[in-house]
């Protein structure tokens, strides 16, 4: 099966609530990918040969509280190569760095263990969605805090209407850019 057919796949697997949590907002449940595991495996695998292509020196995979666990923890694993969280603040034992930051609905902090990148580390964010990059951001300043090397950020959907890759200093991996 092609590249494409295989992101068609996953793409028409992700199922569309209208009107929740509110009225207006097109919810997309990525865990409709979850019910399938050939496709939660394909939506794995490519997301693994993108970064094989573009970022073979990625030494560590970091994802976003808490859809970026279920992603990220299986793309490291592939890799062979260490996963590390970023939490919601009080979520980790031990010294931490913390970034607070506003979204459009609230504010957020999240937090990196201090002993968990070495300074220097080739480092790829990975979360489940990309909408106003708000999180996104967070996530890049919180590593750049760190002292990590951010390769890129990496997501399986972007709502692109939201234009949220504009609000983040590093590139952006979409495996499936969305309108709406």
């Amino acid at each position: 099966m092609s590249k494409g057919e295989r992101v068609k796949k996953v793409t028409d697997a992700i199922r569309s609530f209208p009107d929740f949590p509110k009225p207006g907002v097109l919810f997309r449940d990525i865990f409709s990918l979850t019910k399938n595991p050939q496709i939660f495996g394909d939506c794995i695998s490519l997301l693994v040969e993108h970064i094989l292509e573009a970022h073979k020196d990625v030494e560590v995979i970091a994802g976003i509280d808490s859809r970026g666990f279920i992603f990220g923890v299986l793309i490291a694993l592939q890799l062979n190569v260490p996963f590390v969280p970023l939490r919601k603040k009080g979520k980790l034992p031990g010294e931490t760095l913390r970034l607070s930051y506003s979204l459009e609905y609230g504010d957020g902090e999240l937090e990196i263990q201090k002993d968990a990148i070495t300074a220097g580390a080739k480092v790829i964010i990975v979360d489940d969605l990309l909408a106003t990059g708000g999180t996104m951001n967070a996530a890049v300043q919180l590593l750049n805090n760190a002292k990590a090397k951010i390769l890129e950020g990496i997501v399986v959907l972007e709502l692109v209407d939201l234009k949220g890759r504009m609000q983040v200093p590093v590139d952006i991996f979409s495996l499936i850019p969305a309108s709406g």
